[in-house]
C-alpha cells in the first residue's frame, strides 16, 4: 500500500480555514458563566443555546463503548451527511471517480451525482460478494472511494474477510466500509482494524439496532487525519440540541438496546424457519442484518397484495442481480404475525 491522505484531499479543502463558532472558541465547562458570545435568546427553554459543535459527552460515550479516541469520531445528521461530507472531502467535481458495488445502499449513487463525481459500478458475484479483481481493474490514478456495505443491503449477507482486506492493502484511495447493520452481526466491526489501515473509513448509525431513526444521527469512525479533514467543512452546528441530548440517553441504556437486538434476531430465526413453507417464496437468502431478502414468483404481484392486507415490505425486483425479490424488516412479535398470516393467505390469489 501506497496511501497518503494528502494525495486525495481536494486543494481547496487543504487551503480551508473552518468556521469558528462561538461555541468552538469558548467550551463550557459546568460553571456559571454569562454567555454573552453568540447572540442567543437570553431566556431558558432548553433550547435557547447553541449546542456543543463537537458532541464532546456523546463522543466520550461511544469511544469508549468502541474502543478508540474521541478523535477518531465525526458525528452527522444521519449517515448521509456522514457520505456526503467523505464526498466534498476527497472527490473533485467532473474529475475524480468512486466505485460502488450494486445491489448495494442506492443513497452512495444519489451522492456521487450530486457531487458531479463519476460512480463505477461493479456488480457483486452471484452470492452477493465483492469482484475484487474486477474492482481494482475499475482503479485509475482518479479513484478516491470505494464504498462497502458490510452487512449488505439488500442482500442482507456480510463480505468475505479477504475480499476486504485485499482491497484495503492494494487501494491507495479511501475504502469505506457501511456498517449500518454490524450491530446484528456475528462478525467483529472493522473498527478493530482502525490502527492497522490508514486509508480505512466506517460509518455506522443510530437508526437501526439503536431505533433512533427519527432522530437522525450517523457515525464515521477513522484516522484523526481523516477525522480533521472532515471536521474542516462540516457545518458548525450539524447535530442539534435535542438530538444529542436523547442519543447521550438511549446510547448510555446498554442492557435495553442489547435486549432488543436479541429479541429481533429470535424473531428472525423464526421467520427463517417459516418462510420456506410459503408456497410462493422459492428462496430466503442468509442474512446477518435485521431484514430478510426472499426470493418469490412474482414480486410486484405480491408486493400489492401485501399492501392490501396493509403490510408494507419493500419490492427490490429492480435492483441488479434482485429479480423477484422481496425484503422483510424483522418487525415485532405482532407485527411478523401479521406478515406471515398475510403471505399464506394471498397464495396464489390473483390481483
Amino acid at each position: 500500500m501506497n496511501f497518503k491522505l494528502e494525495n486525495i484531499i481536494r486543494e481547496n479543502v487543504k487551503d480551508l480555514s473552518p468556521y469558528s463558532s462561538a461555541r468552538d472558541e469558548y467550551v463550557s465547562d459546568g460553571s456559571a458563566m454569562v454567555f454573552l458570545d453568540a447572540n442567543e435568546n437570553p431566556y431558558d427553554n432548553g433550547v435557547n443555546r447553541y449546542p456543543d459543535p463537537q458532541q464532546r459527552n456523546l463522543k466520550f460515550i461511544l469511544a469508549k463503548q468502541k474502543n478508540i479516541k474521541a478523535a477518531n469520531i465525526l458525528l452527522g445528521n444521519g449517515s448521509d451527511e456522514v457520505l456526503d461530507l467523505l464526498f466534498r472531502a476527497f472527490c473533485e467535481p467532473k474529475i475524480d471517480n468512486v466505485i460502488t458495488l450494486p445491489p448495494t445502499y442506492g443513497m452512495y449513487k444519489v451522492l456521487s451525482g450530486i457531487n458531479t463525481i463519476e460512480n463505477r459500478e461493479v456488480l457483486l458475484t452471484e452470492d452477493f460478494q465483492p469482484n475484487v479483481e474486477a474492482i481494482l481493474s475499475k482503479v485509475d490514478a482518479q479513484t478516491k472511494m470505494i464504498f462497502i456495505c458490510s452487512p449488505n443491503n439488500p442482500t442482507g449477507n456480510s463480505f468475505s474477510e479477504n475480499s476486504i482486506l485485499e482491497l484495503l492493502q492494494k487501494f491507495n484511495g479511501l475504502l469505506v466500509i457501511d456498517e449500518a447493520y454490524i450491530d446484528f452481526s456475528s462478525n467483529e466491526s472493522w473498527v478493530t482494524k482502525l490502527k492497522e489501515y490508514p486509508n480505512l473509513v466506517i460509518t455506522q448509525t443510530l437508526s437501526k439496532a439503536f431505533g433512533m431513526a427519527g432522530i437522525r444521527l450517523g457515525i464515521c469512525i477513522a484516522s484523526e487525519e481523516i477525522i480533521a479533514v472532515l471536521n474542516k467543512i462540516k457545518p458548525p452546528y450539524n447535530v442539534n440540541e435535542l438530538t444529542q441530548t436523547h442519543a447521550l440517553k438511549r446510547v448510555s441504556d446498554e442492557y435495553r438496546i442489547s435486549s432488543e437486538i436479541n429479541e429481533i434476531l429470535n424473531q428472525k430465526k423464526i421467520l427463517i424457519k417459516m418462510l420456506p413453507n410459503i408456497p410462493f417464496i422459492t428462496k430466503v437468502y442468509p442474512s446477518d442484518a435485521n431484514f430478510l431478502l426472499v426470493k418469490v414468483d412474482d414480486a410486484d404481484k405480491r408486493y400489492s397484495q401485501l399492501l392490501k392486507r396493509g403490510v408494507v415490505v419493500r419490492n427490490r425486483n429492480n435492483q441488479p442481480l434482485c429479480e423477484n425479490t422481496l425484503r422483510f424488516t424483522i418487525g415485532s412479535i405482532e407485527e411478523n404475525i401479521k406478515l406471515v398470516k398475510a403471505l399464506n393467505n394471498i397464495g396464489d390469489e390473483q390481483i
